[in-house]
This record gives C-alpha cells, sequence and structure tokens, in this order.
C-alpha cells in the first residue's frame, strides 16, 4: 500500500507513478484535460481563487522587501549553491517559486473538487513544479559561473549534448555514457560459469572466494527487468563477491531478454522457469534445499515459486527467502491509474500484444518520471546548463 505524504509535505511525481503507469501509458491530453478542469474549476469558484491569489501576491510583495518566508527540503539539493540564500536575487526568485508551490497546493487541498480530481490536480501540478524550478533555468548560478569559467564552452557542450539526446534517447537527458561500460570488463568482473539454460533463463554459479563454503547454496533472482550484473557492478560495491567472500556459493540469474515470439510469457512461465534452476542448484551441490533472495520482480517470483510449492507440499526445498524492495501487497491507488479509463486500458491491452514485450524506453521513461529532480531535471541542469 502507498503511503500517504506527511502532512504539510509537498507532494512528488514520485508518490503517484508507479509501473503501471508504463502499461497504462500516461497520455498528455489526459494531463491537458485535468489543467483544463482545474482551470474551469478555478473560474466556477472565483472567490476561493482570488482569496488564494491574493495570499500569493501577499507573500510576492513580502519576498519583494526581502523577507524569507519559506525553506526549501533539507533533502533538495537544487538549493544547495549559497547564492540562492545569500544573493538577493536568487533569494526572491527561490521564495517566490516556494512561495507558488505552497500556494497552488493549499488551492488544491482547499478546493470543492472530488477526490480523484484533487489527485489528478496534484499529479499535474508536482511535475509542472518540478518543471518550473528557477534551477532549470540558464540563470542557475552553477550554469552562470560555469558559463565564466569556461568562457562560453559549457553553453556550445550543453547545446550538444541537448541536440544527441533528441536525436538518441528520446529527448530525455543522457544518465550515464552508455559506451563507458562493458560486461566482464568494468562491470560484471567476478568469474563464474554458465551451468544450465532453458528458454527464458541462464543458470550461473560462480567461482568461490573463500577456503570454505557453506553447503547450502545461494539463489539470486533479479528483476526481470534489469541486468542480473545489477549485484555485481565492481569489485567495491558487488554483493556477489560479498557473499562469496564469506564462504556461500552464489548461483545467479540471468534473465533472456523477449521479444514479440515470447508474448505468451507470464508469470507461471517465470516461476516454473526458477523452480528449474532451483533444481539445478540443489544437484550441483548435493543440498536438499537453497537460500532464495529475490529483488523486485524477482521478488514476485520467488514469492509465487513459494507459493507453488506449498500448494505441491514440496516447500521444504527453500530453506529461506530474502525479499529486496519487493512489492507483494500492492492498492493501486495512485493518481496515475484515475487517468486510465476503459478505452486507455483496451488501448494499451492491443498494444501490448501487437509489441509481444514492453519496450524498456518505457519502463525507463517511467522511473525517470518517478523521480523527475534526480533522474531528469538533474542531468538537464549537468549536462545542458553545464556542459
Amino acid at each position: 500500500m502507498r503511503d500517504k505524504p506527511a502532512p504539510g509535505t509537498l507532494p512528488t511525481a514520485a508518490t503517484f507513478i508507479n509501473a503501471q503507469s508504463a502499461i497504462t501509458g500516461l497520455r498528455g491530453r489526459d494531463l491537458l484535460s485535468t489543467l483544463r478542469s482545474v482551470a474551469a474549476h478555478g473560474l466556477r469558484h472565483p472567490v476561493h481563487s482570488a482569496r488564494h491569489a491574493l495570499a500569493l501576491g501577499g507573500q510576492l510583495g513580502r519576498v519583494l522587501l526581502g523577507e524569507t518566508l519559506h525553506q526549501p527540503h533539507a533533502t533538495d539539493s537544487r538549493f544547495s549553491d549559497p547564492s540562492w540564500s545569500l544573493n538577493p536575487f536568487y533569494r526572491r526568485s527561490l521564495q517566490a517559486y516556494l512561495s507558488w508551490q505552497k500556494q497552488v497546493k493549499s488551492w488544491i487541498d482547499e478546493s470543492g473538487m472530488p477526490d480523484d480530481d484533487r489527485a489528478r490536480a496534484h499529479f499535474a501540478f508536482a511535475l509542472i513544479n518540478d518543471a518550473v524550478s528557477p534551477s532549470n533555468t540558464l540563470l542557475n548560478p552553477l550554469a552562470v559561473k560555469e558559463l565564466f569559467n569556461s568562457g562560453g564552452h559549457s553553453l556550445v557542450r550543453g547545446l550538444t549534448h541537448l541536440f544527441d539526446d533528441l536525436l538518441h534517447n528520446n529527448g530525455l537527458p543522457s544518465q550515464v555514457t552508455k559506451h563507458a561500460f562493458e560486461v566482464g570488463k568494468t562491470v560484471a568482473t567476478t568469474p563464474g560459469a554458465v551451468v544450465f539454460r532453458n528458454e527464458l533463463l541462464e543458470l550461473m554459479q560462480y567461482k568461490p572466494m573463500s577456503e570454505k563454503q557453506y553447503a547450502r547454496p545461494l539463489l539470486v533472482v533479479p528483476p526481470q527487468i534489469n541486468k542480473y550484473y545489477i549485484f555485481d557492478l565492481s569489485p567495491s560495491n558487488s554483493f556477489v563477491q560479498f557473499a562469496l567472500k564469506n564462504g556461500l556459493q552464489v548461483f545467479m540469474i540471468s534473465w533472456r531478454n523477449p521479444d514479440v515470439r515470447h508474448r505468451e510469457w507470464g508469470l507461471s512461465s517465470y516461476v516454473e522457469a526458477v523452480e528449474e534452476a532451483m533444481n539445478v542448484c540443489r544437484a550441483i551441490t548435493g543440498s536438499r534445499d537453497v537460500n532464495l533472495m529475490g529483488a523486485c520482480a524477482g521478488g514476485l517470483t520467488i514469492a509465487a515459486l513459494q507459493g507453488h510449492l506449498q500448494a505441491k507440499r514440496q516447500l521444504r526445498r527453500i530453506a529461506s527467502a530474502t525479499y529486496l524492495v519487493s512489492l507483494l501487497d500492492s492498492q493501486l491507488d495512485s493518481p496515475a491509474t484515475l487517468f486510465a479509463d476503459e478505452q486507455t486500458l483496451e488501448a494499451a491491452k492491443r498494444r501490448s500484444y501487437q509489441q509481444g514485450v514492453l519496450d524498456g524506453r518505457d519502463m525507463a521513461r517511467v522511473f525517470a518520471w518517478m523521480r523527475p529532480n534526480d533522474l531528469i531535471w538533474n542531468y538537464w541542469v549537468n549536462n545542458y546548463l553545464l556542459g
């Protein structure tokens, strides 16, 4: 179940977006429709709107006089530069932005709109508020300093990055240099070998890194939407090496990249594949049972496997199960799902069956918008404004 924001805090897009949005799709016309509804409600209730407009005007007047009315959140790194608090211009621009944010939230909270409409409005304005932050402009003090320090080259580099992302990254700022990593050289460097393969996965066994190993193996089930080496990025932050050095026999699943031919695969297909891999681990090690560890959708898969084995009275084959960021009991009350009507769901079903798979770029876009300040606007500033 999604936790409700703490009283008095501003909602963020991450409060509202979940992976289901990637499947149903969130159409731009739905957001525009929400904004039109908000505007219409404001016109129908002029007294309510005028009261909040006057309150905002009063706060802006005090801001112009130099008062500091609001403080950014302690974890908000966008305004960590001292210029936002010391420079009169930047301090006023930040205070105006925070006043606008809080007054818009108050207007929506105190409006007479139905709960669903208020949730949609908060969702839309959370995205807008993040986008119009003064830190996202060329007047960002960090960008101004870099512009002078580089003799204008930062602006040229930023425009080059922007043009490249428009052509090759769906218009989103790149988060990493894609050619900087190579499997087996810069990531996934822990020695091991593929010991089993079926249609859905490859099972890898890693070379021991301790003199003695526990008899019972550990089988790691990564999420189907990530690569297995999320657990083996580099020697300094490799869970695999940590486990090996502590005497565990580690097996890892590497999921196959599905395509349109595999559109009929479902959760039961993945559960059966993991069960087969688990039995291979038992056969290789001679252990009667295994320790399972699942992350995200991998956790959901091993939970279903446990239920399957319990129904067959064979749960004893699993000694323990560890879950990492696994959502097993969810309540889909996200405002993002409020945009999903019958027409949207039918279109999503047709698109899913025609394409056969959910494009990874669509998932990447959704997860980026779950934390836009960290995964979009942070890179907007870094790549384009700072160059």
